[in-house]
């Protein structure tokens, strides 16, 4: 299976780690008889060979090596080989400028100047490269329909993929999906065979007629509830106006048919009980839910529905209420795309969730499954902030039965806090502060306590003192003492607490020059004296102190809030205006908007920001321009063109429409689309963070002022 081998040029060959000399060993890896071996070869083959899914010249070299590992019987774990084919049949070249071999050491900080010689030359080939690798697939695409009656059901689901990617005789491939659901046993491969059938659809519209006729047929009894269950998720993605009326009724019930199938032992099992060696592919295996198969086929059908919010909550709903845990389990799961992506009055499901923290309590569930099922729950929870209010009681009960769970500890990092503590304060919860105060006492508390504090509002006050005693015992010349002193230095701003200002002054002074991201330390410092310093001694001087650093900007506005004089700071924020660095230039253009007309001398500098290539850069001059001189035709355009372009700073730009008044009337359509848009503003820009759901809860809310306004 190996001739050839010997005679290809390997050491000339390139792949993401430099030379391919080492690719020889790693194809005779994965035709090992160990599967510690086999799975070692199998990562290596993805880490250097196709590195994130890019094509070397090494890949290509590799494929005829791999087909022939598929075919043969003696090998095992083969569907890996066909599915890492269909990989590299989708891949890409290198991008430009990243070079042909070495970029993932470089990024690492182990690039070579080999490497980079060559990248000039590279890059003209590069975008040849993944048209290369589909055409090496596609000319022996024919060996995929032999793969498809394979005596291995894995390499049977993987072939049906491959042969619609990548043979190109539509009527063909689908008879030979039609015959071969007509014979296969096998409920995961005939599952693969399903999405096979509405990827074909995709693919060969001017074929999707037949393949839609064998969808339906699918998708009607005597069909395993499962088999239609995948049916109906790709009905609705490729031909929604043929799935039933009553969709949501007819998943559920569905769905609790496969349920007890599963308990009865009817349906395949979801795995195959091998064990996952140590390796890489292992590691991911068993990160898996532990229903993979329900969890894809129900994830289809939520992607597939998009934007039928309605329809979606109904379906989350019949699956958090199902008698099955890895049906909640799954439920579960598939609300945080739902959340983040749509909004909607979310109070059922969010409730629902929260009953599943419950579980424990239930004996019926092993201790596994009950732990997989309340980590979910707490995880979803926990991206909601406030939203996750209907949860809260449940939130409650279990922080109050289960005290290990309020501190996660690390093996290599310091201790953060637990996850459903931690969701009921994101939740606003006042319940929470008694237990945080205990958490705050602890001898090593957790880390990011301060950041999930603010949260509480001023009702955390009870904290401050605590919390001052903390900031008072970091060392300041930790080398992580910006990890303890800025979430407590976040707190105690969120909380006005003006007795904290010794401690802040204190740090002020004796912070090493050493510690790492001292300037962020600083700021977050100098942002507390903001809203903390007024009328307390000593706080003007270290802030005069400060006008020449760095943090210039920062320090002038809390000098500003302090004193009360523009004349103290004026001419050090019109100096800021002109520094390199970008961000302190929108904090110089924050503050002199606080300034206001007092501020006027700064407009020059400020009109320059309005026309730079960066979107925050552009809002923050003109929402200073406004609050400085009441500028308005260069203003206005500005914000819209902002809006429109980078959905990330609407919220700046929704906050200064509330100052403007009616002299923003102009732009309330912005605002009146963004209040009746189903879609989270962040989704649409391609975000996708934890506090996704938080900012455009707050985008939200500032909204609805602008036209309360």
């Amino acid at each position: 299976m190996f001739t050839g081998i010997d005679k290809v040029g390997w050491a000339s060959l390139r792949h993401a780690y430099g030379s391919a000399e080492d690719v020889p060993g790693l194809l005779r890896g994965l035709a090992s008889a160990d599967p510690v071996e086999r799975a070692t070869a199998l990562d290596g083959m993805y880490d250097a060979v196709h590195h994130q899914g890019i094509v070397y010249d090494a890949t290509l070299a590799c494929v005829p090596f791999l087909f022939t590992l598929a075919a043969c019987e003696q090998v095992a774990d083969r569907g890996g080989l066909v599915e890492l084919l269909i990989s590299i049949g989708r891949g890409h070249g290198p991008e430009k400028g990243t070079g042909d071999g070495g970029e993932a050491g470089a990024d690492a900080g182990h690039g070579n100047t080999a490497a980079d010689a060559r990248r000039s030359g590279t890059s003209a080939n590069a975008g040849q490269r993944g048209a290369s690798a589909d055409a090496a697939v596609r000319a022996r695409a024919e060996e995929f329909a032999g793969l498809l009656g394979d005596r291995d059901p894995g390499v049977r689901r993987a072939a049906a993929e491959a042969l619609v990617r990548f043979l190109d005789q539509p009527p063909r491939v689908l008879d030979l999906l039609r015959q071969r659901i007509t014979v296969e046993r096998d409920d995961r491969v005939l599952l693969a065979l399903t999405e096979s059938l509405g990827l074909f659809v995709r693919q060969h519209p001017a074929h999707a007629p037949e393949a839609l006729d064998i969808l339906l047929t699918l998708g009607t009894p005597p069909y395993d509830p499962g088999l239609r269950l995948a049916a109906l998720g790709q009905l609705a993605g490729c031909a929604p106006e043929l799935l039933p009326a009553d969709l949501v009724p007819t998943v559920v019930e569905l769905l609790g048919e496969r349920s007890e199938r599963r308990r009865s032992g009817l349906s395949a099992p979801a795995e195959d009980g091998s064990p996952d060696p140590d390796s890489l592919a292992g590691r991911l295996r068993r990160l898996r839910p532990s229903d993979e198969e329900g969890a894809l086929l129900l994830r289809t059908l939520h992607t597939a529905l998009g934007d039928r919010v309605g329809d979606r909550i109904a379906l989350l709903e019949g699956q958090l209420t199902s008698p099955d845990p890895a049906d909640r389990c799954n439920g579960v799961w598939m609300s945080a795309g739902l959340f983040r992506e749509w909004r909607a009055d979310y109070a059922v499901p969010v409730e629902l969730i929260g009953e599943q923290l419950s579980t424990g309590a239930q004996p019926l569930l092993g201790a596994a499954v009950s732990d997989r099922l309340r980590d979910a729950a707490v995880s979803v929870l926990g991206d909601l902030f406030h939203l996750a209010a209907p949860a809260a009681d449940h939130l409650h009960t279990l922080v109050t039965a289960r005290a290990d769970l309020w501190i996660h500890r690390w093996q290599r990092r310091a201790p953060t806090l637990g996850g459903p503590l931690k969701a009921l304060a994101r939740s606003g919860d006042p319940r929470a502060i008694p237990v945080l105060a205990q958490v705050l006492a602890q001898p090593v508390p957790p880390v990011d306590l301060g950041r999930v504090i603010i949260h509480l509002g001023r009702s955390a006050a009870p904290l401050a003192p605590a919390l001052r005693h903390r900031l008072g015992l970091v060392p300041l010349d930790s080398p992580d003492a910006y990890d303890h002193l800025v979430p407590l230095l976040s707190a105690l701003t969120a909380l006005a607490d003006r007795e904290a200002v010794p401690e802040v002054l204190r740090l002020l002074g004796g912070l090493a020059d050493g510690v790492r991201l001292r300037h962020r330390v600083v700021e977050s410092a100098v942002r507390a004296l903001d809203v903390i310093g007024g009328g307390a001694e000593g706080v003007v001087p270290v802030l005069r102190g400060l006008l020449d650093s760095e943090c210039a900007g920062v320090a002038a506005g809390a000098l500003w809030s302090v004193e009360g004089d523009p004349p103290a700071v004026l001419p050090v924020l019109i100096r800021e205006l002109s520094v390199a660095d970008a961000g302190r230039r929108q904090d110089a253009a924050e503050v002199l908007g606080r300034l206001g007309a007092s501020a006027r001398a700064a407009t020059p500098g400020l009109a320059r920001m309005v026309g730079a290539d960066c979107a925050w850069e552009r809002v923050a001059g003109a929402c200073a321009l406004w609050r400085v001189g009441g500028e308005v035709e260069q203003v206005l355009p500005v914000l819209r063109s902002a809006w429109v372009e980078r959905p990330e700073v609407r919220g700046v730009v929704a906050a200064c429409l509330v100052d403007m008044g009616v002299a923003g009337a102009p732009l309330r359509d912005l605002v009146e689309a963004e209040l009746v848009s189903p879609r989270r503003h962040l989704v649409r820009s391609g975000g996708h963070g934890s506090h996704d759901v938080l900012d455009d809860e707050r985008l939200l809310g500032v909204c609805r002022e602008v036209l309360a306004g």
